[in-house]
């Protein structure tokens, strides 16, 4: 009888929600007093920042909501659980991302060319504070920010805005020093370049996951080849790979196998060396294979047999 082959899945992300909540709580209520200053100074790079802080706000809620989704049990409804969920909300922090990128680009352009009063020393309070916030959340999450992508996205979205925190700084103190307060606007946009290809770059990832594209690191050609050099292996077709979610890619395959390894009852032995081929040689660790071993007559009995 042929050895069970059991699927180990990507661990839950759901161990680090207690430092994804400490860092939440910190990042909303600087954002609500940057929001505050931006109004009260006229400051755009202020806004532009706190506008670039409700995205890590955004981004910090979705992933807390897919840690805890992700340790749904999966049922026959949801036999992958609630995974996805991840795909979604990030999409949707692209499309956010990308609204408050154009909308700022937008306002930092005709304040530069009409010009704007901006006081440059509440500016400069609001950026030191926004910046010791953001080390802050840095430090709570470099410890667990190795243990899923919804950790190191969160360490990645705090760590942009400190550099947007920055931009602030250094145009508060252009402004106090100089008096020039087009600096300003100069720093909201340079926040603005750091959101735009992100929002792009989180936009082509999710929708490539949601059109169940292969993953970008692998090479169905390549994998392939290495499936027909299993001895016993005669055809590969059918084959497909996509991402369900973060870490957990998938594979399945139809697999022509020779008549003499279907009559010396060595299917069990080629399962074996395809799922270990797809498992450990290629950039993509693929634990969770199906394939279908078949006599070379089968397919003939296929509807629309696939490359």
């Amino acid at each position: 009888m042929p050895p069970i082959h059991q699927h180990s899945h990507t661990p839950a992300p759901g161990a680090s929600r207690g430092r994804l909540a400490a860092v939440l709580g910190l990042t909303a209520g600087v954002l609500v007093a940057e929001v505050v200053s931006a109004v009260l100074t006229g400051s755009l790079a202020l806004l532009a920042d706190a506008g670039h802080m409700l995205t890590d706000v955004v981004g910090l809620v979705m992933a807390l909501v897919a840690a805890h989704l992700s340790t749904r049990p999966v049922t026959d409804r949801s036999t992958w659980g609630l995974r996805r969920a991840e795909i979604l909300g990030a999409a949707l922090q692209a499309a956010l991302l990308g609204t408050v990128g154009v909308v700022v680009g937008v306002r930092a352009v005709i304040t530069l060319v009409g010009g704007a009063e901006v006081e440059a020393h509440g500016m400069l309070v609001m950026g030191v504070i926004g910046l010791a916030a953001n080390m802050v959340g840095l430090l709570l999450l470099s410890g667990g920010r190795n243990g899923n992508l919804n950790m190191r996205a969160a360490f990645l979205e705090v760590a942009n805005d400190a550099l947007g925190s920055v931009g602030v700084i250094v145009a508060a103190a252009v402004v106090a020093l100089t008096g020039w307060a087009r600096a300003d606007a100069v720093a909201s946009l340079v926040i603005v370049a750091l959101i735009v290809p992100r929002a792009f770059s989180l936009l082509r990832t999710a929708v490539g996951v949601l059109m169940e594209r292969t993953p970008e690191a692998l090479d169905l050609a390549e994998v392939r080849l290495h499936l027909l050099a299993v001895d016993g292996v005669e055809q590969v077709h059918d084959l497909h790979a996509w991402t369900v979610a973060s870490g957990l890619p998938v594979l399945t395959a139809h697999v022509v196998v020779s008549d003499a390894c279907l009559a010396q009852g060595r299917t069990g032995e080629v399962l074996d060396a395809l799922q270990a081929c797809v498992a450990e040689h290629f950039p993509v660790h693929i634990e969770h294979a199906t394939f279908q071993l078949e006599p070379a007559g089968h397919r003939a009995h296929e509807h629309a047999p696939c490359a």
